[in-house]
């Protein structure tokens, strides 16, 4: 694992920790302290491979991005993406192309949204978190959601709001064909 460090225009690519922790060092606006050097090789250690923004000043960061790219042109140019695996798991495609993907049959569908309901003690309206989860005959998971928020729109207080398909809120699983 080799690791691209970037703070403003400077830049390098290194192979090891104490590259990363001299590289950083060698850079006074940063401030290298303990509390930094050890929060850097905690990340470094761990099985995380997404990009770690650093804050060091007002309006100053810098980017540590693990990669498996043996040069910066190699890792500029992208020829070294992070390999997904052997298996194609749903869980790790991502839920814009789950959406998309055409799969005629039932799915269960669950989506969170925030629904507006009267308080009986205050006589005021409130937003409270409301889960839904319904099984739906649907073309694909974007029509999955499609058709749930059509129910829901009939039968809760229009002030209601639904959350993006594609966010944390809404989720679906496909449970096989309808005969």
């Amino acid at each position: 694992m080799n690791y691209y460090i970037r703070f403003f225009d400077i830049e390098t690519l290194v192979t090891n920790v104490d590259d990363v922790i001299g590289f950083l060092a060698s850079i006074p606006e940063i401030g290298m302290n303990e509390e930094l050097d050890a929060d850097v090789r905690a990340y470094l250690d761990s099985d995380v491979f997404y990009p770690k923004k650093y804050k060091v000043g007002r309006n100053s960061y810098f980017i540590i991005i693990k990669t498996t790219a043996a040069t910066l042109e190699d890792f500029k140019q992208k020829k070294a993406l992070h390999p997904a695996g052997n298996k194609m798991n749903m869980q790790n495609v991502p839920t814009v192309t789950r959406l998309a993907e055409e799969r005629v049959g039932w799915y269960e569908g669950r989506i969170k949204f925030k629904r507006v309901m009267l308080v009986p003690g205050t006589g005021k309206y409130q937003y409270f978190d409301t889960d839904f989860i319904a099984d739906v005959k649907a073309n694909s998971g974007q029509d999955c959601y499609d058709r749930i928020v059509d129910y829901l729109k009939d039968r809760v207080d229009s002030r209601s709001q639904f959350p993006s398909a594609k966010g944390k809120n809404f989720n679906f699983q496909y449970l096989g064909k309808f005969k």
